[in-house]
C-alpha cells in the first residue's frame, strides 16, 4: 500500500503477470531431405510412415514436412521390423505401440524398485 501527499491510501497490488519462456536455441528440426539421405529411404515411403503414424513429424511456416532429431532412429526401427518379423506398415503400429507400453511398464517397475532377473527385452 502507498499514500499519496493528499494522505489517501490507494492499494498497489497488481494481477498476475504470465511467464513468457523463450527458448534460446531453437529446436534443431530435420528437412524431409536429411532424413530421406540419412536413412536411405525414399521421400515418398517416408511421407508414407507419416501418414501411417508410424513417425511423427511436423510442418514448418512453408507446409514442408520437418522432424526431431530422433527420426532416424525411429524410421530405422519400423524397417527393421519391417524387413526383420515381415510385418506390414499397418501392423507396425501396434508392434510399436504395444513396445512403447512395455517400455512405460518397465520403468514404472524399476521405479517402484521391483527388480527382474532378467534383463529388458525391449
Amino acid at each position: 500500500m502507498s499514500s499519496h501527499a493528499r494522505g489517501t491510501v490507494t492499494d498497489t497490488r497488481y494481477a498476475p503477470v504470465p511467464s513468457v519462456h523463450y527458448e534460446l536455441v531453437p529446436a534443431r528440426r530435420l528437412t524431409l531431405e536429411t532424413v530421406a539421405s540419412r536413412t536411405g529411404l525414399h521421400p515418398e515411403l517416408i511421407r508414407r510412415f507419416v501418414a501411417l503414424g508410424l513417425v511423427d513429424a511436423e510442418r514448418d511456416h512453408a507446409g514442408r514436412l520437418v522432424f526431431a532429431p530422433g527420426a532416424p532412429a525411429a524410421l530405422g526401427r519400423v524397417e527393421r521390423l519391417h524387413t526383420g518379423l515381415c510385418l506390414n506398415y499397418a501392423s507396425i503400429g501396434l508392434v510399436l505401440d504395444l513396445l512403447d507400453r512395455i517400455s512405460l511398464l518397465e520403468a514404472a517397475l524399476r521405479r517402484g524398485g521391483a527388480r527382474s532377473e532378467e534383463p529388458p527385452w525391449t
